[in-house]
């Protein structure tokens, strides 16, 4: 199965990289390594020349309780599960230098693909949650159908929907 990202490793070069958002940018060069050798997520780069990071991704396991859900998606599932499993893409960016160029885009399909084959064939999830932390960012994953949690600042996407996506059946 090919991506276009690689997992982060000591020897990418983070300093340069910056996205224009200092939250997303802060995070690349000063967590990222720590949260992977934490595993508290996993961090998914594009490299460029010199194994410099032009983008990346987060994901990890999280939940999303019941009542948050859409009835249409709540009648589809046991009533004895109060939180539902999930995968969270926590953070997500793209360097200046590439911006602007469907690159945050690509970046979200190769999230995407990685958490959909990961729920078939490894770790079940009903659903992609994202963290949004601005409008900028709810208007970037509400182009792809993501849809708000209520009160809970996130949005989702549904497994089934991302399904197909690649053409499976879930």
């Amino acid at each position: 199965m090919e991506y276009i990202t690689v997992p982060l490793d000591s020897f990418h070069n983070k300093k340069d990289f910056k996205c224009g958002k200092e939250l997303l940018d802060n995070y690349i060069h000063y967590q990222a390594n720590q949260d992977v050798k934490r595993n508290l997520s996993v961090c998914f780069i594009i490299a460029g020349e010199d194994n410099k990071v032009k983008g990346y991704y987060t994901l990890s396991n999280a939940d999303i309780p019941r009542e948050l859900l859409p009835d249409y998606i709540k009648r589809s599932l046991p009533k004895s599960y109060e939180n539902l499993p999930a995968t969270l893409l926590g953070r997500l960016a793209i360097d200046e230098s590439i911006a602007g160029q469907g690159n945050g885009k690509l970046l979200l399909i190769d999230a995407l693909k990685r958490s959909y084959f990961t729920s078939i064939h490894s770790i079940a999830s009903i659903a992609v949650i994202v963290d949004t932390i601005d409008q900028d960012a709810i208007n970037f994953y509400e182009k792809y159908d993501f849809m708000l949690l209520p009160d809970s600042g996130k949005m989702f996407l549904p497994m089934k929907t991302i399904a197909y996506l690649f053409n499976k059946e879930h």
